[in-house]
């Protein structure tokens, strides 16, 4: 039994705790392209998570009626749609993280070059907003990218298409050993995962349910990190200096300000040094495209 002297301590100790529970479980996400192929999966998944208090939903067409249906499944977070450019300032205000899978899907034949310009715009208005609405937040951009696969960790670095995405399958967690011909046959096929859906959809549509899981993900990860959460890693497409390409994905330690520290790429076999002195031409001239697109954006 508790002493008088002790009942008030323990019950502000409990305080405490609640309190803190209710901080970490009450991130306020925006997600912009909400009505799209990934951003209706996206959002389903977010709405479905306990960390999520907050949850706006942005896009230039039928937001209203995907956040009504949204809103009738029995989780604690609030659900708005937002309706065309005059309604994201609303939408992005005071939001913690924020979410951007719009863009126009490929169809067979199509390349991601030939996507460039009009998906790079969208993303260029869409973070331009939120750096003049919620300067604060964390912003996560969507790009393609015989064990139990819950378990199976492969980081993979490098950029986002084609050669350019490096499977680092020497750090497979757990370890696992392939003759030479299997591991390339297996390299191609994640560099080329997402042109495969492509082309079994038929013009249907792209890599939208995968690459919804793989956006909620990320943001549960962020979440867990900005929570307080410790050894929280995740690899995305950053500012870098691992190698002589500016920008290049490697595996992150996020923190509660985001990337805490850029773990970078580690030991790799020679196979791995060779895709990665292979992709660095193609995606220095991509990351060129972008940022010259980038100086020129108005």
């Amino acid at each position: 039994m508790l002493s008088r002297l002790a009942r008030p301590a323990a019950a502000a100790a409990a305080l405490r705790r609640g309190l803190a529970t209710t901080a970490q479980n009450n991130a306020k996400v925006a997600v912009l392209g909400a009505s799209g192929g990934i951003g209706q999966p996206l959002s389903l998944l977010l709405k479905n998570s306990p960390l999520v208090s907050r949850l706006s939903l942005y896009d230039i067409a039928h937001t209203p009626g995907v956040a009504a249906d949204l809103s009738h499944i029995e989780t604690r977070a609030n659900v708005k749609g937002f309706l065309g450019p005059e309604q994201l300032p609303e939408c992005l205000k005071g939001c913690d993280v924020v979410v951007i899978p719009a863009g126009v899907p490929r169809k067979p034949g199509m390349t991601r070059d030939d996507l460039f310009n009009t998906n790079a715009s969208i993303v260029a208005t869409l973070t331009s907003a939120c750096a003049k609405h919620c300067p604060e937040a964390m912003i996560c951009i969507i790009s393609n990218p015989g064990l139990d696969p819950a378990r199976v960790s492969v980081p993979v670095i490098g950029g986002h298409a084609g050669k350019t995405i490096i499977p680092l399958i020497s750090q497979c967690t757990p370890k696992v050993d392939f003759p030479q011909d299997q591991l390339e046959k297996l390299t191609g096929r994640i560099q080329e995962a997402g042109t495969e859906v492509v082309k079994a959809k038929a013009g249907a549509g792209s890599a939208t349910l995968s690459m919804a899981y793989a956006g909620a993900r990320f943001v549960f990860s962020l979440v867990d990190a900005m929570n307080g959460k410790e050894g929280v890693i995740e690899c995305a497409f950053v500012r870098s200096e691992e190698t002589e390409s500016p920008y290049f994905s490697t595996p992150l330690l996020l923190g509660k300000n985001g990337i805490e520290k850029n773990l970078g790429i580690g030991k790799i076999s020679p196979f791995e040094e060779k895709m990665v002195a292979e992709a660095m031409s193609e995606l220095k001239a991509s990351i060129k495209k972008g940022e010259d697109f980038a100086k020129n954006f108005k």
